[in-house]
């Protein structure tokens, strides 16, 4: 004999083995842009970004980065040949970031094969490192400012209290200047990648 209470813990428990899995909640894509220095929104929270302000036409400020697959520092400032995209997440054990950073390695393929790919975060190297592998994104960079968070008060994306980077994209050119730059108004939502791999696409194009 089923009692009602029984009843009902069956039926939820079908509920969410029929939708729970299957679908995810679709998370939104902001379109806009926060400035950086400026400050963002967790929800309903404002947070400030500290830091210095990166801008469009200036170089990468010169700050070491630890690559999580080599350990070896890495200095943006002095790469050029290749279009940089530069995805900045704030935690990349996270659901958004880590659909951002999927949406990176799977989709940015319609891209040029010398856009490369690397993701910022303040995470350690070794949780990026096992990020990377569980995740399989062989094709993307895992860059780790988790020393001091020097990218992030170069840049102005450093965000205040969580001391965590914020959601953003930065594409810097083959002459290593910034040319592109979209700091995620609200945290919890993505950036338009899409838009992005456009612009990162005719960034390459330049000079060819």
């Amino acid at each position: 004999m089923i009692f009602k209470g029984e009843n009902y813990i069956i039926a939820s428990f079908l509920v969410l083995l029929l939708f729970g899995c299957a679908s995810k909640p679709q998370i939104p894509i902001d379109q806009g842009s926060s400035e950086p220095g400026g400050s963002v929104s967790r929800g309903e929270t404002k947070v400030k970004l500290l830091g210095t302000r990166v801008s469009i036409g200036n170089p990468l400020p010169s700050v070491t980065l630890i690559d999580a697959a080599t350990m070896q520092e890495v200095d943006l400032s002095r790469e050029r040949g290749p279009v940089l995209f530069l995805s900045v997440v704030p935690s990349i054990d996270t659901q958004v970031c880590e659909a951002q950073s999927h949406y990176l390695g799977e989709k940015g393929n319609s891209m040029p094969g010398d856009v490369r790919r690397i993701t910022i975060s303040r995470d350690t190297p070794f949780a990026q490192k096992r990020f990377a592998r569980e995740a399989k994104l062989a094709n993307v960079q895992f860059l780790s400012d988790y020393k001091q968070g020097d990218f992030g008060r170069s840049t102005g994306l450093l965000m205040e209290g969580s001391m965590l980077l914020s959601r953003s994209v930065i594409l810097v050119d083959k002459k290593g200047m910034v040319r592109y730059i979209q700091v995620v108004p609200d945290i919890t939502h993505l950036p338009d990648m899409e838009r992005a791999f456009l612009r990162a696409t005719e960034l390459s194009r330049e000079g060819t």
